[in-house]
C-alpha cells in the first residue's frame, strides 16, 4: 500500500524501479546470458574435476569431518583425543572441529555430543568461514582449453575445550 502523495518510482521506459519489481526478474538483470555459459560448459565436451580444498597446516588436535566417514567413529576419534586414548596420556585440553559445506551439520552434531555427554566440563566456541573451492573443467577433445571455476562454499571451525571447575 501506498500513502497519498508518495511518488511511484518509475524507471526511464516507465518500468518499475528495481526495488520493486519481482526478485527474479530484478536478479535477470546482473546475470550473463544462460547459453552463453552453458554453451562452454557443455558436460558432453567437460569433465568436472573438484579439486580438494585448502587445509591449514594439519595439527594433532584438528579433526576434519566428512559425510563418508560413520558419525560414530568421528565422534570415537574426537573423545579419544580430548581423553588421551586407552592409557589417558597425552589427552588435548582443546579440539577443533573443521565442517564444509554439506558436513557443517555434522559437524556442529559431533560437537554438541562431545558437550552434552562431558556432564558440564567441556564447552564450545564456534566460527563460520567461507572457503573458495577450485573446480577444473577438462576437455574430451583436444580442440578446447581446460577452464577451471571458482565457487564459494560456507565452512564451520568449532573449538571444543576443558572448562576448568572454579
Amino acid at each position: 500500500m501506498r500513502c497519498r502523495g508518495q511518488r511511484h518510482p518509475v524507471g526511464s521506459a516507465g518500468e518499475p524501479h528495481a526495488s520493486e519489481r519481482a526478485p527474479a526478474e530484478s536478479m535477470a538483470e546482473n546475470r550473463e546470458p544462460r547459453g552463453a555459459i552453458e554453451a562452454e560448459l557443455d558436460p558432453v565436451e567437460y569433465t568436472l574435476r573438484k579439486r580438494l580444498p585448502h587445509r591449514l597446516p594439519r595439527r594433532p588436535n584438528d579433526i576434519y569431518v566428512n559425510m563418508k566417514t560413520d558419525f560414530k567413529a568421528q565422534l570415537a576419534r574426537c573423545q579419544k583425543l580430548l581423553d588421551g586414548g586407552s592409557r589417558g596420556h597425552n589427552a588435548c585440553a582443546e579440539i577443533y572441529i573443521h565442517g564444509l559445506g554439506l558436513a557443517i551439520n555434522r559437524a556442529i552434531n559431533i560437537a554438541l555430543q562431545l558437550q552434552a555427554g562431558s556432564f558440564g566440563s567441556l564447552q564450545v566456541a564456534a566460527n563460520t568461514s567461507t572457503v573458495e573451492l577450485v573446480d577444473e573443467l577438462e576437455p574430451e577433445t583436444d580442440s578446447r582449453e581446460p577452464l577451471t571455476r571458482i565457487r564459494n562454499n560456507s565452512a564451520i571451525h568449532i573449538r571444543v575445550f576443558r572448562v576448568t571447575p572454579k
